[in-house]
């Protein structure tokens, strides 16, 4: 089969599937080994026609997709993807560039630069910061703490690039009791390990207290990092990042920003004032495919000091050949990558400024809806802040009864969402970060919800 032809029929069933997001349900319809069996079986000897391979893909994967694309997925902070994004992320593996460097793919190292500078101005960092596009927040994490690393240890006298950590100075690593597990993770990939990691009291929202963090830093001097936090994952609060600056201020500490979907309220002037401060950090992490609504996988990575970001990512070698420009190498770990910048550029071409802000707007416009018309109810409550995006809800007096309520929400499909545990007690989660949910949603999937909690209640509304 020809290329045109399989990209048109390919074509044809995205169409199909974008056309029946509003009935479909928003959970899988088939188990993990339902698809197995569907998608599985020995490897045949001989090849199949091509058009027969994407039609057994659709028939056999389909019943396992998650509704993430519809405007009624709320179980994570997951954004769907703007059309114009998913269009370049098309392109994207039909050009199948290799984002290296200027020399594999010109167009892919101009794109991430020309997107990089847009998002700087956009959430309002520091001109002349470093960039880099990576899988997602953990990876950006894990990117500005090697970064930081590297710059603290500088400071100390050790180039931990040359002679590692054996024997270098201790660094202490400050968060909050409430920190993104990707924190910790990254601490344990960076070799720092999660011994160093001092926690940070925090608030009923999660936020870092800027007075303890203050006195924990007079403790004691050396190799200093601070982990903050744009966006707890449980109830969308941000920590002081201004009053967090100002306790580290007249400490060498290196200020970081886990900004994964919380960064963004930088975009909309009416959430900007959340992020007060944020300028004032060393490093920061961002995810594009949360908030932005670019297709899976993207992250950005920035950082204060690009010598430091250099050195602690950079390769050189006799037969990588070097082109003028930035190579996109030279910032993140990884080698062979994803061209992400086309989506990204992509999204942000057709959003415009107004549109992301608008964005932002709306989905925290629709989290306090859903909070205003849940807790209207009888034994539900309320048990975060709508700073942003994120709602907290708990259903009568035990854990149990919350459990029960996600369990038949998850089970109905007419919305998707999940359940966390919220300092000692049992919570739903709801999540709004698509730019294709609507007022119809809320509404929908309000009354699917407060459905679930009367039947895990033994009534009936």
């Amino acid at each position: 089969m020809a290329h045109e032809e399989l990209l048109q029929l390919t074509a044809g069933h995205a169409a199909r599937f974008l056309n029946s997001l509003a009935e479909r349900p928003v959970a899988a319809t088939a188990t993990i080994e339902e698809l197995r069996e569907a998608l599985g079986g020995p490897l045949s000897d001989e090849g199949v026609d091509d058009a027969d391979v994407v039609a057994e893909l659709v028939a056999g994967a389909e019943p396992g997709v998650v509704g993430s694309q519809t405007g009624r997925y709320f179980g994570f902070v997951i954004g769907s993807a703007l059309p114009a994004s998913v269009a370049a992320d098309w392109l994207a593996s039909t050009w199948d560039q290799n984002g290296f460097s200027v020399v594999t793919s010109p167009a892919a190292a101009a794109v991430e630069e020309i997107a990089a500078g847009w998002l700087v101005e956009l959430l309002g960092l520091p001109a002349g910061v470093s960039s880099g596009f990576v899988t997602g927040a953990q990876g950006a994490n894990t990117t500005a703490l090697a970064a930081a690393r590297q710059h603290v240890l500088a400071r100390a006298g050790w180039d931990v690039a040359r002679d590692g950590l054996v024997g270098a100075p201790q660094i202490r690593v400050l968060a909050g009791a409430e920190r993104h597990v990707t924190i910790d993770r990254s601490l344990r990939l960076l070799g720092l390990g999660t011994a160093c990691l001092e926690l940070i009291p925090v608030d009923g929202q999660g936020r870092i207290r800027a007075e303890a963090l203050k006195e924990m830093l007079e403790a004691s001097v050396g190799p200093t990092i601070v982990c903050a936090q744009a966006g707890n994952v449980n109830t969308g609060a941000v920590d002081p990042l201004a009053e967090i600056a100002d306790a580290c201020e007249a400490t060498e500490a290196w200020i970081h920003v886990d900004g994964a979907f919380g960064l963004w309220a930088a975009a909309s002037p009416r959430y900007r004032h959340l992020v007060d401060g944020v300028e004032r950090a060393d490093s920061w992490a961002a995810d594009a495919h949360k908030w932005l609504n670019v297709p899976y996988d993207c992250g950005i990575v920035f950082t204060k000091h690009p010598a430091a970001h250099a050195d602690a990512m950079a390769v050189a070698a006799s037969y990588l050949q070097r082109a003028g420009g930035r190579s996109p190498s030279d910032w993140v770990p990884e080698s062979s990558r994803r061209a992400r910048g086309f989506a990204v550029w992509a999204a942000l071409r057709s959003l415009g400024r107004n549109g992301v802000a608008e964005l932002v707007d709306r989905c925290c416009a629709h989290a306090r809806r859903f909070a205003e018309l849940l807790a209207a109810e009888p034994d539900v409550e309320i048990l975060n802040e709508i700073g942003l995006n994120q709602v907290l809800v708990r259903f009568g007096d035990d854990d149990e009864t919350t459990r029960e309520v996600v369990r038949r929400i998850q089970d109905d499909g007419t919305c998707w969402l999940g359940v966390t545990d919220w300092q000692g007690r049992a919570a739903m989660r709801i999540s709004v970060s698509s730019f294709r949910t609507t007022n119809d949603d809320v509404e929908r999937s309000t009354a699917a919800i407060l459905e679930a909690a009367a039947a895990s209640s033994g009534t009936l509304r």
